[in-house]
């Protein structure tokens, strides 16, 4: 078996919906991102290629390269399935918090997990998709971002 973590973070700018998992969740902000500034498919990316030493998401998919401009995440996720799956492992579990005042994220969180569970070949059951927030503290209890962070175990074919 193989544990790995990832976090990320956006602020909020101009925009009518922020993107969660794959879901279009509207929300009075958008996200400044190269992408599509999914923190939730971002962390789990990291925790992935985390789990299997495989660097950062940033390695993979660096913001500095055109071709990622305004890209889905969920391209993101499906390589790091395919890397996961090319060197034996299979998703065992995930479990992802987003952290903000808002949006809320409880009436998408399913979509969310039918979403990651496609991307990743899995069932939604060994996805778990909640929220917190800071009790307005900091970047993100202020409204200025959004977080996620991700944990992951892999577990060898």
């Amino acid at each position: 078996m193989r544990i790995g973590q990832g976090f990320d973070v956006h602020a909020f700018g101009d925009g009518d919906h922020v993107v969660l998992g794959g879901v279009r969740v509207p929300h009075r902000r958008g996200v400044v991102a190269h992408s599509d500034g999914d923190v939730v498919i971002h962390a789990l990316c990291d925790a992935i290629f985390g789990a299997l030493a495989l660097g950062d998401i940033g390695k993979h998919f660096p913001p500095s390269d055109p071709r990622w401009r305004d890209a889905d995440s969920r391209q993101f996720l499906r390589h790091a399935a395919s890397l996961m799956t090319q060197q034996g492992y299979r998703l065992g579990n995930a479990d992802v918090t987003v952290i903000a005042e808002a949006p809320k994220v409880g009436p998408h969180a399913q979509a969310m997990r039918e979403n990651l569970a496609a991307d990743l070949g899995c069932g939604p059951d060994r996805i778990s998709i909640k929220a917190t927030t800071t009790e307005k503290l900091g970047f993100t209890g202020r409204g200025e971002g959004i977080a996620a962070q991700a944990c992951v175990l892999l577990e060898r074919v």
